[in-house]
């Protein structure tokens, strides 16, 4: 099978998601050599994935590595060019449901370990520290607008060849200080394909013990990030960053 821009997105996002959702569930399970580690730990697991999900799709294919359909979605805007939308985001929807997959095989014996079944939703599914919808969206859409421009930032003509050496790299720290500034308020799923794949996955998968998959909530990791990136596209198409 040859290479390409759709199983490029397809399998970093799946990489993306094995080792993001993977570092919460190493935090958040139970019995778990990583059991309680905090707030950096996951953040500084997030950077980490998104750095080596961004290599693997350019490996795979995809020269630009969106992983994301917000990311998809800010470009198409920003560029006028919406030829990938559709497959961009068939790709990284497949690929975050078999990210949320390969999570729950790896660490099999610590879901019936883990008796709140909040905390097994965690590790594939954002929440809100406070549950306020309003607050809610607008943290995810600021928080993916910032995303969107950081990545503007990054690729803009104006780091030249610096960008192509070490943009994966400037692409997790990006993702890390979001994170770290932003992320406590719900989780900063700042990804459609990082929420509802997974939330899906979730709803299937025979986890023991589980609970409510709080669909009630999932439109707000899915739109806000769309808003938010739309906003950012819009910006980077009027000032040419």
């Amino acid at each position: 099978m040859q290479t390409s821009p759709f199983l490029g997105e397809l399998i970093g996002t799946t990489v993306l998601l094995l080792l993001g959702n993977g570092v919460v569930a190493n935090v958040v399970l139970k019995q778990t050599k990583g059991e309680s580690a905090g707030w950096i730990v996951i953040t500084a697991g997030w950077a980490f994935a998104v750095t080596m999900g961004v290599f693997v799709a350019k490996a795979f294919g995809s020269v630009d590595a969106h992983l994301n359909p917000a990311v998809t979605v800010a470009f198409a805007i920003a560029t006028n060019d919406f030829s990938h939308v559709i497959p961009y985001i068939t790709a990284q929807l497949i690929g975050g449901f078999l990210g949320a997959l390969l999570v729950w095989l790896h660490y099999y014996p610590h879901w019936a370990a883990t008796p709140d079944p909040w905390d097994k939703l965690a590790c594939f599914a954002t929440g809100p520290a406070i549950r306020n919808k309003g607050a809610n969206f607008l943290s995810e859409a600021l928080a993916t607008m910032v995303l969107i421009l950081g990545l503007a930032g990054i690729s803009s003509k104006n780091l030249g060849e610096l960008a192509i050496g070490v943009g994966p790299y400037l692409v997790g720290i990006l993702v890390w200080s979001i994170g770290l500034s932003l992320g406590g308020t719900t989780g900063y799923a700042i990804n459609p394909a990082r929420d509802l794949s997974p939330r899906l996955a979730y709803t299937l998968l025979p986890i023991p013990g589980k609970g409510s998959s709080d669909w009630a909530y999932s439109w707000i990791p899915v739109l806000g990030p769309l808003v938010g990136a739309g906003i950012g596209g819009l910006l980077i198409r009027l000032f040419t960053l």
